[in-house]
């Protein structure tokens, strides 16, 4: 089985959640977050649950990387 499609379709999960949340996701934002390794992509499923603004997942994003 192709590992990349399940990671494509998490990515894709999480840009709809931040979209979901945050409103409008800028594109540099989108690109970050699918260069993420999937472990990382999986603690920002469960950290976006606590985002209030756009700053959160900037902050959120410079811990990480």
């Amino acid at each position: 089985m192709d590992q990349q499609q399940p990671r494509a379709g998490e990515v894709n999960l999480i840009i709809r959640q931040l979209k979901r949340r945050l409103g409008e996701v800028e594109p540099v934002l989108i690109e970050r977050v699918r260069r993420l390794p999937i472990v990382q992509l999986e603690a920002l499923a469960e950290a976006l649950l606590d985002f209030a603004d756009m700053a959160d997942l900037v902050g959120w994003l410079e811990q990480v990387q």
